[in-house]
């Protein structure tokens, strides 16, 4: 594991809390060693800084005084969902009480006029999805993994279909939120838009926890679309797929989903599910629209890509075979592990203007075979943000070194690219290092919000901001 800082520990006001919590929660506030370091950060090569107890609260009452109590002694609290996240957000740097939100999994209500609905944090987004099948509408936002959507709000999730309907940002209309003292508040309405005040959400949402525990979420719905094609293609190069990705958006084509495999990605899904694909870069893509226009959209993507050497080209509207097409990306992070066992799977990401997409790709690659690492690249290409996943023995020193100065060299070419070091996973304890190079003095701002609304530090302390901001 990669060591990460501990913070001070506040012990007579922990002991404390976890005792009036006892007595408050009962069976429902937890202190084993198993929970405790379920709740610390699993995901990835962080080392795992469990808290002092795990409290499952009901409802946002419950969170409210369960932060007062924590205000009243100076005990940090760190919000946890489904523990998905890959930046040491849920980790407990100083200690303290982890608040479990996924007894609060209601969706309250769908107003299927508005295209819109409210959830609680705790639920899924595949679980709202299968709620709202039968109403014809959905939830586009899919980072892969089935994460909650309270810590997609707190982390400001992504995912494959960003490129048309965009990210969390773009599709919460408002929160309830309890903030560092106890008090609940809401950011918004349900109206599309509003001129009234600080924008609030766009503030909580991305701010990992840090600022308060997000309670409830009105969310923006999609109908589903009459039809929905996919195609895939192969390329002789990165360079080659990420210039058809350009030209698609350069043209228009309302594109949904876009997503870039590199070889040795295209190698172990091969490997994995014996998909038998060629073994050079791969793009898949999805279109919505109706039965024409899906048919319009994939045609004009296979002569874009012809141009610039595209070959295999294959579209498909039948559920099946689309179901099919989509199995390589689907069972990316599975077929990684198995492509090369026993190393761990080092996820990072980054993201640069789609002009910048194909040389940001091809140097990743190139450095990763300079230092020797296996590294396997998946991307969202259409919106510039790619995913690299070195696969580390961590019991091998001189490899972990090599793995943790790529991520390194990665955020930082990103950033002189114009681009983020993270454009979906979050700063979190993992990436500190880089958010004052991106934003310069903005992080002194960011600092001074912090310190405004939170100012003992409680609100999962040890996340985004780097002590010297």
């Amino acid at each position: 594991m990669v060591e990460i800082a501990s913070l001070p520990r506040n012990e007579r006001g922990i002991e404390t809390v976890v005792g009036i919590l006892k007595q408050q929660f009962g069976e429902r506030l937890q202190t084993g060693q198993a929970i405790r370091e379920q709740h610390g950060h699993t995901t990835t090569w962080i080392e795992n800084q469990a808290p002092d107890a795990v409290v499952f609260p009901a409802d946002t009452e419950e969170v409210s005084e369960l932060i007062k109590v924590c205000a009243t002694h100076d005990v940090p609290v760190i919000p946890y969902g489904t523990g998905t996240s890959l930046e040491g957000h849920v980790n407990a740097p100083a200690g303290g009480i982890c608040i479990d939100l996924s007894q609060m999994n209601a969706v309250i209500e769908v107003n299927p006029d508005d295209l819109d609905c409210r959830v609680q944090p705790g639920v899924t987004r595949e679980d709202l999805n299968v709620y709202l099948r039968d109403k014809g509408l959905f939830f586009p936002i899919d980072p892969g993994a089935n994460a909650s959507l309270g810590g997609m709000a707190s982390t400001r999730a992504s995912g494959t279909n960003a490129v048309r309907y965009g990210t969390m940002k773009d599709n919460v209309l408002a929160v309830e939120a309890v903030m560092a003292d106890g008090r609940i508040i809401r950011t918004g309405t349900r109206a599309r838009k509003s001129s009234a005040g600080y924008d609030l959400t766009r503030l909580l949402v991305g701010s990992e926890g840090t600022l308060a525990v997000i309670t409830e979420i009105t969310l923006r719905l999609y109908g589903i679309p009459e039809a929905i094609s996919s195609a895939r293609c192969s390329f002789p190069s990165v360079d080659a797929a990420c210039k058809a990705v350009t030209a698609v958006i350069q043209y228009g084509v309302p594109v949904s989903r876009i997503e870039l495999l590199d070889e040795t990605m295209v190698r172990a899904v091969n490997g994995y599910a014996a998909l038998g694909l060629p073994e050079t870069p791969l793009l898949l893509l999805e279109f919505h629209g109706t039965e024409n226009g899906v048919r319009e959209q994939a045609e004009i993507f296979g002569d874009l890509a012809a141009e610039v050497g595209g070959s295999g080209f294959e579209a498909t509207a039948s559920p099946e075979e689309r179901t099919r097409l989509w199995k390589a990306r689907h069972e990316a992070y599975w077929a990684m592990l198995q492509y090369r066992p026993g190393a761990k799977g080092v996820a990072t990401d980054a993201c640069v203007p789609i002009s910048k997409l194909a040389e940001c790709v091809t140097a990743a690659q190139d450095r990763a075979a300079e230092l020797g690492l296996i590294a396997p690249i998946v991307g969202h290409a259409g919106d510039g943000n790619f995913h690299v996943t070195p696969l580390v023995y961590m019991d091998d020193p001189e490899e972990v070194a090599k793995a943790r100065a790529y991520v390194s060299w990665l955020s930082n070419l990103a950033i002189s690219m114009g681009g983020t070091c993270t454009g979906e996973h979050g700063i979190g304890q993992g990436k500190q290092a880089y958010l004052k190079k991106e934003l310069g003095d903005a992080t002194v701002v960011m600092s001074a919000i912090k310190a405004a609304l939170d100012p003992a530090n409680i609100m999962n302390p040890g996340k985004i901001l780097a002590g010297d901001d």
